[in-house]
């Protein structure tokens, strides 16, 4: 059974298209980087994903459930986790707050084994756990809000713009803790990123997103090895 489908996928917002027809399939365990400039249509499509965008017009499926018409806290308990742009996570809140949030579909016992796991893969939020999320560096509130997703155990994480603003020792950091969260526990992941070079070194599969639409599918290989990609993604 796919993890994830979207087929035929319009959302709106208003008069205006966020995508205009995207179609793509994931099977459990793979590895996504939906690619693209400032509205091509990647975030609207995680959001979708999420219940945080409208779509009068497609569907989307998640281990052959659709997921019209219901709510993000919904998209949780079908086991999609996501991780928004922009990092959102609680400032005023502890980082060990922010990461019993995430788990609030969990038992407490769940949690507490959860909470260890997560820090497992980062360990800077097990040594700031009593710290306020707000006095965080850019890297580390990146790191707490992929953690902060990865609390309830998803089947699917969605990960939008992870690299945005951060320096190139902290974004290999976290490409590689991806790799280890997928051979780990096996889950999907979508990962929506404007730094194409890194994000086809994260993902085995890419999409090239062009106003709305899907350009360009394929292995990573095949998309870095496109003309077209090389000159206007990846710069050669």
């Amino acid at each position: 059974m796919r993890a994830l489908e979207i087929e035929n996928l319009h959302v709106t917002y208003g008069k205006i298209n966020g995508t205009n027809g995207v179609s793509v399939h994931l099977d459990p365990g793979d590895g996504l980087a939906l690619i693209g400039a400032n509205g091509a249509g990647k975030s609207s499509t995680l959001r979708a994903v999420m219940g945080l965008a409208p779509y009068p017009t497609g569907e989307i499926r998640c281990f052959g459930k659709s997921l019209k018409g219901k709510r993000p806290s919904d998209m949780v308990a079908l086991g999609i986790g996501y991780a928004p742009e922009g990092r959102r996570v609680f400032t005023g809140l502890t980082v060990e707050e922010n990461l019993r949030l995430g788990s609030y579909l969990r038992r407490w016992s769940e949690f507490l084994k959860r909470v260890e796991q997560v820090y497992g893969y980062f360990p800077c939020l097990r040594e700031r756990a009593r710290q306020r999320a707000g006095t965080l560096s850019g890297g580390e509130q990146q790191m707490l809000s992929i953690g902060r997703a990865l609390m309830s155990q998803p089947k699917v994480l969605l990960l939008d713009e992870p690299s945005l603003g951060l320096a190139p020792v902290i974004v290999e950091t976290i490409g590689t803790i991806i790799a280890e969260i997928q051979k780990v526990e096996g889950i999907t992941v979508v990962l929506a990123e404007q730094n194409a070079n890194w994000a086809l070194s994260v993902a085995s599969r890419a999409a090239i997103l062009e106003l709305g639409k899907i350009a360009l599918l394929g292995s990573a290989a095949q998309i870095s090895a496109d003309e077209h990609v090389r000159k206007v993604y990846l710069g050669n």
